[in-house]
């Protein structure tokens, strides 16, 4: 976790500096709770990495490119549809990230399932009624990692939602936030990281 250091203190306000260049925080969520709501929290977790440890090459596009698998708790009992978000914060380079790159978008996926077997990749694997949102590439479905320089974070983040949300299409990261922003009953997240093997 990054510290975080008080420039100054005037008039009563207080300026304070982020993080340093090399310890970057994810991005801020533009995800609200639903009204009234104390936001519970998921548990997420996968077979394929360990938390905050090295995704292998096979879920990258220096392998087979497959979606790792995940896991998460039991939502709570209003639950009406689960979301997928996976993203990397440290895009193009952690010691200088200017933007948050999408990898995968997951929408209206059932209640009911509470894990994605690893190759998932798509909705067609999610469950029932399950949508693919658009990631950064342009495509539909899960396009792994391929960080052009240093380690990278990839936060795998799953909200339950108090409704099922009509067909957005291939929905991008923001049309997907804005549509689920105060619908969300619960919240977790998994980080795994990668970074490109010497050539």
């Amino acid at each position: 976790m990054c510290k975080m250091h008080v420039v100054a203190v005037l008039l009563g306000f207080a300026f304070v500096a982020g993080c340093s260049k090399n310890e970057v925080a994810a991005a801020p969520s533009a995800v609200e709770p639903a009204p009234g709501v104390q936001l519970a929290t998921l548990s997420v977790m996968s077979s394929s990495f360990p938390a905050n440890g090295p995704m292998p090459a096979k879920h990258t596009c220096e392998g087979e490119d497959t979606s790792p698998a995940l896991a998460w708790s039991s939502p709570p009992p209003a639950t009406k549809s689960i979301a997928v978000i996976v993203d990397d914060p440290d895009a193009p380079d952690p010691a200088a990230p200017k933007t948050v790159f999408v990898h995968w978008v997951l929408y209206d996926v059932p209640p009911s399932t509470k894990e994605l077997a690893e190759g998932a990749n798509s909705a067609a694997n999610a469950g029932p009624g399950a949508r693919d949102g658009k990631n950064d590439f342009g495509k539909t479905g899960w396009k792994g990692p391929c960080p052009p320089k240093g380690r990278h974070r990839y936060f795998h983040k799953v909200y339950a939602l108090d409704t099922v949300l009509p067909d957005l299409g291939a929905a991008t990261k923001a049309e997907l936030e804005k549509a689920m922003s105060g619908h969300v009953l619960a919240k977790g997240e998994l980080v795994g990281t990668y970074e490109k093997e010497a050539r």
